[in-house]
């Protein structure tokens, strides 16, 4: 009886120390182990076991992204102004082995080297290019808090800045410091306008001259070459008329009396009631008249 009872409680001895050893790990959680005081393994999500006293659960660890708040703090710029500044930085355990034994407290240490980081890199900027420049300033803090963070097991996947603030004295001068610069950059755009409605009217009145130039010499080409061809008609007339009068001596005279007569036709066709028409030389018209006659003559032969 008393061996039975023995074996009933040797059995629930082992029975809860099984039950001891049993440990459920939940999805994206790390433990770590360690057995007799030092590091055995990291049990990960699902069912594993452990030797009860022996092992013991040192650390766990969620490995889901976590978010560490950079506290607010104030930083000087490189042309020495004061400025208030803080951010996130999301990270993600790895290795939970590295994060318990190489660190002591790794989110403390991220927030810590976040904020020496931001004022360092900070220090080394404007004003201007601290408030345009956030994604480099973003990138840069990633880079150096990703390299220190890969020996703690653990991973910085972003970095944001979220708030930079200045002080109302600094606001104003930057919100003069604006409306300085846009009143330049408007006096600069209506001198350039100016300037180029200039060039553009210069242009068009050079383009004006040449073409009225251009008309001007076109029409003196024109009336040069009319000059030239009445000039060659002259002297071809003229040619003609001295070769008549080489074969025929009364040409000259019938040219004359041809004159003659239309001139006294326009003055007997004028309407004037008080004219005496007196002949300078009576004769040579009477000459003119007979040398007309005979030189009809000659042409009435010829037929």
């Amino acid at each position: 009886m008393d061996f039975t009872i023995f074996t009933l409680i040797l059995l629930g001895v082992v029975f809860v120390y099984f039950i001891a050893g049993i440990r459920i790990v939940p999805q994206a959680e790390q433990q770590v182990v360690e057995r007799l005081g030092r590091y055995h393994r990291t049990m990960s999500g699902g069912l594993n076991f452990i030797i009860p006293v022996v092992d013991r659960v040192r650390a766990k660890f969620n490995t889901q992204e976590q978010v560490i708040d950079i506290p607010v703090q104030k930083v000087i710029t490189k042309d020495n102004v004061s400025i208030v500044i803080d951010g996130l930085v999301f990270m993600r355990i790895g290795i939970a082995r590295k994060a318990t034994y190489e660190i002591l407290d790794l989110k403390h240490a991220i927030s810590q080297l976040a904020q020496t980081t931001l004022r360092s890199e900070i220090g080394k900027m404007d004003l201007d290019d601290t408030l345009s420049s956030r994604d480099t300033l973003n990138a840069t803090l990633l880079m150096a808090l990703d390299a220190a963070s890969a020996n703690w097991g653990a991973k910085v996947t972003r970095v944001e800045i979220s708030d930079i603030s200045v002080s109302e004295v600094v606001q104003h001068a930057m919100e003069l410091q604006l409306r300085a610069e846009r009143e330049r950059r408007a006096t600069e755009t209506e001198a350039e306008g100016l300037k180029n409605a200039t060039i553009a009217k210069a242009e068009g009145d050079r383009q004006k001259a040449f073409k009225e130039a251009e008309a001007i010499e076109r029409t003196a080409d024109a009336r040069r070459y009319e000059q030239i061809q009445l000039a060659q008609g002259q002297q071809q007339a003229i040619e003609m008329i001295a070769l008549a009068m080489q074969s025929n001596p009364n040409a000259a005279e019938f040219l004359l009396a041809k004159d003659r007569i239309k001139a006294w036709e326009g003055i007997a066709a004028s309407d004037s009631q008080n004219k005496i028409v007196v002949p300078y030389e009576s004769a040579e018209l009477i000459g003119s008249l007979s040398a007309l006659q005979s030189l009809l003559g000659q042409a009435g032969q010829l037929k």
